[in-house]
């Protein structure tokens, strides 16, 4: 594999090596539970891949896909990562979904360098010198929507609804102590997880109704991933909940997983995002004309969609910038590169490895689609939450510090290497 993009040093000898493909990793489940979410991100990184190639690759080389499926397989995640970058040797790796799969891939890539662009709303209390997190910190997300809930529906009691892994928990963790901070009574909070797959909700739905049994307004609060989302939102169509009744905001259900529901029971619920194919502007038009010519007229686009059409143009541009695909030279072209998002903005990647990111609350419609009823001007992603105070104290900073865990009372670096 060439890592020099500039030829001019390359003896007759070794052009035909200085020529080579450059290899781009996809690392998406294709089957399993997180198919339904994943499979999309597989297509949009194959269509923005052809796009650079007709623009003539990066310098004149071409982009090479190198697709594997994890299979939903949280162990397996690390091994077709270290197969891409062991065996196909891939210059860069965009991928995963849930946490619980980038956590897997975090040692791989870490011990041979490698580079992931992650583009999916993840906990937080991570910031890794191998991993740049298109996705939104529990800022850019959470947080807001918990606010949204709290000032503009005046929930009074919340349903914390999540599927059991690293992300809802953390988030959830996080999102207790904000409420409690916010003055929401313990007894006022209700968590529940499930298992990935999970298909029975008539008890949790239940029990989130008897919530409200005293008058106080209800609202769920839903890290749930993949299919499991069918069942929950039929069950709230089966037991009659409105969005007037109970408020529903999603962290992980977007165009694609409504795709495959009958939405005419779920108007008026929400979902918290930093995208969303509603959002008007030129960009996102020409966006979505290009996918549904690529993909069939019934594809819908999505935020982690825009996640790495915003990772894979700043790691072209840095590549282009730094003249080689080495990981170390194109980490540090990163830094402050931007390139404008599809709602009219402009990301730009922070020295913590966070983008900066509008956030966006959307209302479901009868078609799928959803209603902008909320967006912001671009928020800075945090790495480390405010609202634990053992996180509150820690910063990233790649760029200047080279610490992704800098204790900012002991002025120490805490850790190199992510806790796995």
């Amino acid at each position: 594999m060439k890592k020099l993009l500039l030829a001019t040093a390359f003896s007759a000898l070794s052009t035909s090596s200085a020529f080579a493909d450059i290899k781009v990793g996809i690392l998406h489940s294709l089957s399993g539970t997180m198919a339904i979410s994943e499979t999309t991100l597989k297509d949009t990184m194959l269509m923005l891949i052809d796009q650079q190639n007709a623009k003539g690759g990066i310098n004149g080389e071409k982009l090479v896909p190198v697709v594997v499926d994890p299979a939903s397989d949280w162990p397996l995640f690390a091994e077709k990562a270290r197969e891409l970058l062991t065996v196909e040797k891939v210059d860069v790796i965009f991928g995963n979904w849930t946490s619980v799969s980038r956590k897997s891939v975090l040692p791989v890539i870490e011990e041979l360098n490698g580079l992931l662009f992650y583009p999916v709303q993840y906990e937080g209390e991570e910031s890794s010198k191998n991993v740049f997190y298109t996705g939104a910190a529990p800022n850019q997300q959470a947080i807001p929507a918990t606010d949204y809930f709290l000032e503009e529906l005046g929930v009074e009691k919340f349903a914390l609804l999540g599927t059991d892994y690293v992300y809802p928990r953390t988030t959830n963790k996080i999102l207790e102590q904000y409420l409690k901070d916010k003055g929401t009574a313990e007894g006022d909070i209700f968590v529940n997880y499930t298992p990935f797959g999970h298909s029975d909700w008539s008890k949790i739905v239940a029990d989130v109704v008897a919530l409200g049994a005293d008058g106080k307004k209800v609202g769920v609060i839903s890290t749930i991933n993949g299919d499991a989302n069918i069942g929950f939102y039929k069950e709230l169509a089966a037991a009659g909940i409105s969005a007037d009744d109970i408020p529903v905001v999603a962290f992980s259900v977007g165009e694609e997983e409504l795709a495959g529901l009958d939405t005419s029971n779920l108007v008026g619920h929400l979902a918290a995002w930093n995208y969303f194919q509603s959002a008007e502007g030129d960009a996102n038009a020409e966006f979505i004309k290009t996918w549904k010519a690529t993909m069939g007229e019934k594809r819908v686009t999505n935020d982690p969609m825009e996640a790495h059409y915003i990772g894979f143009n700043m790691w072209v541009n840095a590549v282009t910038a730094a003249g080689t695909t080495d990981v170390d030279a194109v980490r540090t072209a990163m830094y402050g590169q931007k390139f404008p998002n599809l709602t009219g903005g402009m990301a730009e990647m922070l020295p913590n490895h966070h983008l900066s990111k509008p956030v966006l609350i959307g209302e479901i419609q009868a078609d799928g689609q959803f209603d902008i009823i909320s967006q912001t001007d671009e928020v800075p992603g945090d790495a480390w939450t405010d609202f634990l105070s053992e996180s509150a104290v820690l910063k990233s900073d790649w760029k200047e510090l080279g610490c992704g865990m800098y204790n900012t009372v002991t002025k120490s670096c805490v850790q190199i290497k992510s806790s796995y």
